[in-house]
């Protein structure tokens, strides 16, 4: 009888443990497991500045040639804050959402949601000096928001494509704009005389997409074809129909 009793005891004994095991292991997997909550937390600020940054540079003295552009844009290249500093070695680097304009009938139908890309660029010549930039790239045809979908696409070394700068700390002119493919609109602060985008890289973040849509997709899904869906855009697309006239 009583050895009965002490085998129901171990019994319940490694019963329990067992139960208190795969509850820690649970509760430690939960734990390593990335909530979207958290993991969307970049992507949002990101998107949140970029609001921002239209709104501001949209709304200033210096757009007056940039608004006409937006008005007739295919797609926008937003960078809320491209970092440059160098010695004599320099380099630049910035994350950035591009938006597409979408269509339905011949006729402009709202903004897509955005896709996570990274700006990066090295230098070596005569410079000292930090710098702290926004930038507007308004794609102006398709040919080039094809260009910049692409995975990795490196400014100046596209062949056929006609690129234009506007704006304080870029130089330009009005002119060139108006026949580009893709103009760059800046407004910069720092030491630096200006901005140089040539030799400029960008390249898809699909992590963050993934992250931020809650599953993989592509680029080109997001800002061709209207997919993704995240209620967190809505002010960025709002923002850029209010510029771009609906």
């Amino acid at each position: 009888m009583t050895g009965n009793l002490l085998t129901a005891q171990t019994n319940t004994s490694r019963e329990m443990f067992m139960i208190r095991f795969a509850l820690a292991a649970l509760l430690a997997m939960s734990a390593l497991a990335p909530h979207p909550a958290h993991a969307q937390l970049a992507q949002q600020d990101l998107v949140d500045r970029a609001t921002l940054t239209v709104q501001g540079m949209m709304s200033a003295r210096e757009a007056k040639d940039a608004a006409p552009l937006m008005k007739r844009a295919r797609g926008a290249l937003v960078c809320p804050r491209v970092f440059k500093a160098g010695f004599v070695f320099g380099g630049q680097g910035g994350t950035c959402v591009l938006v597409g304009r979408l269509t339905s009938g011949g006729q402009y139908n709202g903004w897509s949601n955005p896709a996570f890309y990274d700006l990066t660029s090295g230098s070596f010549g005569l410079q000292v000096g930090i710098q702290d930039s926004e930038i507007i790239f308004i794609i102006l045809t398709d040919r080039g928001l094809q260009a910049l979908i692409d995975s990795q696409f490196k400014f100046g070394a596209e062949a056929g494509l006609a690129f234009a700068t506007l704006g304080t700390g870029v130089s330009g002119s009005t002119t060139a704009a108006l026949k580009a493919d893709v103009v760059a609109f800046a407004r910069s602060r720092g030491l630096f005389a200006g901005l140089s985008i040539d030799g400029s890289l960008i390249s898809v973040r699909s992590d963050w997409n993934a992250a931020y849509y809650g599953q993989p997709v592509a680029a080109q899904q997001l800002v061709e074809q209207g997919g993704g869906t995240n209620p967190g855009a809505a002010p960025l697309r709002e923002m850029l129909a209010r510029f771009s006239g609906g």
